[in-house]
């Protein structure tokens, strides 16, 4: 038998994650730069980068990839932040996430799948595939 999270750690965590989608950049990185992983995940397997990313928070997301986080890290769903970034037509953060290494052919489906799912033929062309 497990013993259940101390409620503590479970509303710091949440305090984090929500500072991620937020985009509150100073305040998460006073955080990781005190200790917290910079690849933490939530229950769905969301890091910081994805919650930042997908929320439109290219600050936020070059702030975490400076700190080590993965840019490619793969969530529950199988998706990537760079992924994410393309559904949600977050331009900035697409070109934050490139930069700190992020693979366009990472995950299902994959930031070029989702590209040309929705026909946004300028993103295949920053990827490098058409």
């Amino acid at each position: 038998m497990s013993e259940a999270p101390d409620p503590e750690v479970v509303e710091l965590a949440t305090k984090i994650f929500d500072l991620a989608r937020q985009g509150q950049t100073e305040a998460l990185v006073a955080y990781v730069d005190a200790g917290v992983p910079a690849d933490l995940t939530n229950d769905r397997g969301d890091s910081l980068v994805m919650l930042a990313a997908y929320h439109g928070h290219a600050d936020a997301v070059r702030a975490l990839l400076a700190r080590g986080a993965a840019a490619n890290q793969i969530n529950d769903r199988g998706q990537t932040p760079l992924a994410g970034a393309v559904f949600k037509g977050e331009t900035d953060v697409i070109k934050a996430l490139l930069e700190g290494g992020a693979d366009p052919s990472a995950g299902m489906p994959s930031a070029v799948d989702t590209a040309r799912m929705f026909a946004k033929t300028e993103l295949l062309e920053l990827f490098g595939t058409h």
